[in-house]
């Protein structure tokens, strides 16, 4: 990797680090636009993904389910297409690619399409409708494994105009997103999807980037629009998801000082 990447890199982790806990998803579009100016790349994707219980006999991905994705650039039929492939995912009907990413969870791993997919699989109807017709011609996928059942994965698109990731590019990526586990755990944490029993809504989460910030709930209240009851309401809700009673005990979440 060349002295210029690397400085690059870890400037990139110095000023996610100025972002406090409750300004999580500014921090994220400032990942997102590094990682676009590091790989060459035309959008870029993160998704929350947790192991459930309830999985069908013989599911090919043993549980894990996406429940949460964010792009870079977000449009109407990218959401569209993420939310139908999460309904497909649910009738047994998988990717290998898919597979293939979820068959090493529980360990760091980076992988391009052509690391997981054979040449035939680039003419197939899966590639042709949700990378091709999105002006995705190459992907980098990196996951990381947050807890036993939760991962955070990045998903890094090139456009037809560019040659496929190399695996020094790969590897670079893989570099840029490895040395940040704190920051994929605030990540999970932020959307409900590490420690809280079910995810934030996102008038939750609302409530929360300000209660983070340290914020009264009167504040809150002002701040959100909202009457003090409703926004009570909230706050009730996300210490009742985070299993504390407290603004102290869930700030010791953040902090990693509670379980």
């Amino acid at each position: 990797m060349e002295e210029s990447t690397r400085d690059f890199i870890h400037n990139l982790w110095d000023q996610l680090a100025d972002f406090d806990a409750a300004h999580s998803d500014e921090a994220l579009t400032l990942l997102m636009e590094g990682l676009c100016t590091l790989a060459g790349a035309w959008n870029v994707s993160w998704m929350g993904v947790v192991r459930l219980d309830t999985s069908f006999p013989g599911d090919p991905v043993k549980g894990w389910r996406p429940r949460l994705a964010h792009f870079l650039h977000p449009s109407p039929p990218l959401n569209d297409a993420v939310r139908e492939q999460m309904d497909e995912l649910e009738q047994g009907i998988v990717d290998v690619t898919t597979i293939r990413g979820a068959e090493g969870a529980g360990a760091f791993r980076a992988m391009r399409l052509c690391d997981v997919a054979g040449p035939e699989w680039f003419e197939s109807l899966y590639y042709r409708v949700y990378y091709q017709g999105f002006g995705r011609a190459d992907a980098t996928w990196v996951a990381f494994p947050v807890s036993e059942d939760a991962e955070s994965w990045f998903g890094i698109f090139r456009a037809s105009d560019l040659p496929p990731f190399t695996e020094a590019e790969r590897d670079t990526v893989a570099y840029a997103l490895r040395g940040i586990k704190w920051f994929h755990r605030q990540l999970m944490l932020s959307h409900g999807l590490l420690i809280a029993a079910a995810s934030l809504t996102p008038a939750e989460r609302r409530v929360l980037h300000l209660l983070l910030a340290g914020l009264p709930e009167k504040l809150i209240a002002e701040e959100l629009g909202r009457s003090y009851h409703t926004t009570h309401e909230h706050v009730t809700s996300i210490y009742r998801k985070f299993g504390v009673s407290n603004r102290a005990a869930l700030m010791a979440i953040w902090l990693g000082k509670a379980s």
